[in-house]
């Protein structure tokens, strides 16, 4: 599938609800974290304090079917718009503890929550691709691997001691300078690599690289080492550490399954641009 909006009219009907690795190949995806208003803005804050594993593309505007980024979402879409709805698969936690998955989380927004939408690595696979560095777990047809980490980010709120998940691609030592140019640009979706090779998994507190926390494992050939990105899954993560002083069910995305959007990261990145001047 490479059209966005049949993406989410898929996910709506409940017929896609695996990852989206792959899918609407250059168009931007995005992780979810959905809380109570009491502590959106915290979430606000730590996001703005770590835009490597939290970079923030919009939050909702008073309702979940509005962004406050219009050109994420076409506004002359018949189908309309729900963060309810739109992503394949959700996770349901409960004083930090997962709860339940669910195709839907129409009865866990209560009035005043806020959504978050959090860049995703998704969306520079594409340009890997182009570039000649394809991403293993694209060829592999699979989900990305992702890993809990000892990296701390820094503190914002009721948000303290949480660590940063990262994302796992395997690449031949001589293509990290292409890997970490081509990603660089995305700043908006995680970045360059925070770290990379054997020796970084160590730094990153990583014991087993065929245990993945999140998603699937990608094997290794002989002459391939692990490069790791800031992933979107890691507010998941402060909620499962910070879970119990939140009242209420919060909602995050299943890992893997992105929201797809209708635009390009070079035109979001233009419209962020242009409006903050």
């Amino acid at each position: 599938m490479s059209c966005p909006e049949t993406i989410r009219l898929q996910c709506r009907k409940q017929i896609l609800t695996s990852h989206t690795s792959g899918l609407a190949p250059g168009y931007l995806q995005a992780n979810l974290l959905i809380l109570p208003g009491d502590i959106a803005e915290d979430f606000s804050r730590l996001c703005a304090r770590n835009p490597v594993p939290c970079p923030l593309l919009a939050v909702t505007d008073g309702t979940p079917k509005k962004l406050n980024s219009s050109i994420l979402i076409n506004a002359d879409s018949d189908q309309g718009f729900d963060i309810r709805t739109d992503f394949p698969q959700y996770h349901i936690y409960y004083k930090g503890k997962l709860q339940s998955k669910a195709n839907d989380c129409l009865k866990e927004w209560k009035d005043g929550y806020v959504g978050f939408l959090i860049g995703c690595s998704y969306s520079f696979e594409n340009a890997l691709i182009e570039a000649g560095v394809p991403p293993k777990n694209i060829s592999e047809g699979r989900n990305v691997s992702m890993f809990k980490t000892n990296r701390i980010m820094d503190p914002a709120g009721i948000f303290i001691d949480c660590p940063y998940v990262v994302s796992m691609r395997p690449y031949k030592k001589e293509c990290i300078a292409k890997v970490r140019e081509v990603t660089a640009k995305y700043n908006l979706t995680h970045g360059e690599p925070i770290d990379w090779g054997f020796d970084g998994a160590a730094r990153l507190g990583i014991e087993n690289l065929q245990m993945p926390d999140y998603g699937d494992p990608i094997e290794f050939d002989a002459d391939e080492i692990p490069v790791f990105w800031g992933c979107g899954v890691t507010p998941q993560l402060a909620v499962e550490k910070i879970g119990h002083l939140i009242e209420g069910p919060v909602v995050s995305h299943a890992p893997g399954s992105m929201l797809v959007l209708d635009v390009t990261y070079d035109e979001f990145n233009k419209y962020s641009t242009n409006s903050s001047m």
